[in-house]
């Protein structure tokens, strides 16, 4: 019979640097699943609030006028790797579907180095505010031993070496770059209209409350929102710490749970070809501005 507190047990026997991936997997696929999902989403919505980030994802249009459709293909091209690892034919092509979209764009180091901050970063907070329990240094080392992997097989330079690191250069990065941008803002609408279309109508207001009501003030600031009031922000924040206490309760997971399993994955009800997710850009179209970049071919149907 395990207990609440066994695989935590499991993961504190296992080599960070050694077994990053068992260690990552156990994590976000046993531990916190539903936590580190919403945590990767407020991830990849703080990398907005950087205008060269906001602005170029505002002229592919991707997530303005095809945002579930973005959502899907960017969680489960991350989650085949979770799910296979770095090494096999599956992890392998998602990698290149990474690697292939993000070439078509003249995005730099600074940036792709910065959204992989986020990955590392913003998990470990959100369970310090909302999980039910921290995360242990073990899992903290093999987060950043998971995406230095990631990010070195996705070519970028200079990346942070421990937890620490990582969050150092996510803060400076932050402070120097958050600003106001009318396409990042316009990204930052679309996200919210989404997460809201995924409930009944009537609710897809008070969800749109509750995610501005967990935004910080500099997210707030950069997309010139309305602070939410401490009410609005003091029930959002509450109705996530006693789902944390519940949790806690509850006995532990017995089979991984994956980002494909989640119900806001909408798109693929007849299921996916990995080497078919994500856009295929061709130079001259809308927000593909990389002169002499290669089309990837579109897989055959």
């Amino acid at each position: 019979m395990v207990t609440r507190y066994d695989r935590l047990k499991e993961i504190q026997g296992l080599d960070p640097e050694r077994d990053f991936l068992e260690i990552y997997r156990l994590t976000v696929t046993y531990e916190f699943p539903w936590d580190v999902t919403r945590a990767l989403e407020l991830a990849l919505y703080r990398t907005y609030a950087v205008p060269s980030i906001g602005r170029l994802l505002d002229e592919t249009a991707e997530l303005t006028e095809r945002s579930q459709k973005r959502y899907d293909d960017t969680a489960l091209l991350l989650d085949t790797v979770v799910e296979h690892g770095f090494d096999t034919d599956e992890g392998r092509t998602a990698v290149r579907r990474i690697n292939q979209m993000h070439r078509s764009y003249a995005i730099s180091n600074d940036d792709m180095r910065y959204v992989l901050c986020t990955f590392v970063v913003t998990p470990k907070r959100w369970l310090d505010d909302f999980g039910w329990r921290r995360l242990c240094c073990h899992e903290m080392a093999a987060f950043a031993a998971y995406y230095r992997t990631l990010g070195a097989r996705m070519g970028i330079k200079d990346i942070p070496e421990t937890y620490e690191d990582f969050e150092r250069t996510l803060d400076a990065y932050e402070d120097k770059h958050f600003g106001w941008d009318e396409g990042a803002r316009r990204v930052s609408d679309a996200t919210l209209a989404l997460m809201g279309s995924w409930y009944p109508a009537p609710l897809a207001p008070v969800v749109r409350g509750a995610s501005l009501a967990l935004l910080d003030d500099s997210l707030i600031k950069a997309f010139r929102y309305r602070r939410p009031g401490p009410v609005a922000r003091g029930l959002t924040r509450g109705a996530l710490r006693m789902r944390a206490r519940a949790v806690r309760l509850l006995p532990p997971r017995r089979k991984p749970h994956y980002a494909r399993q989640n119900p806001e994955i909408k798109g693929y009800p007849d299921g996916y070809e990995i080497a078919g997710l994500g856009t295929f850009p061709t130079p001259g179209v809308r927000g593909c501005p990389v002169p002499g970049h290669r089309p990837s071919q579109t897989p055959a149907e």
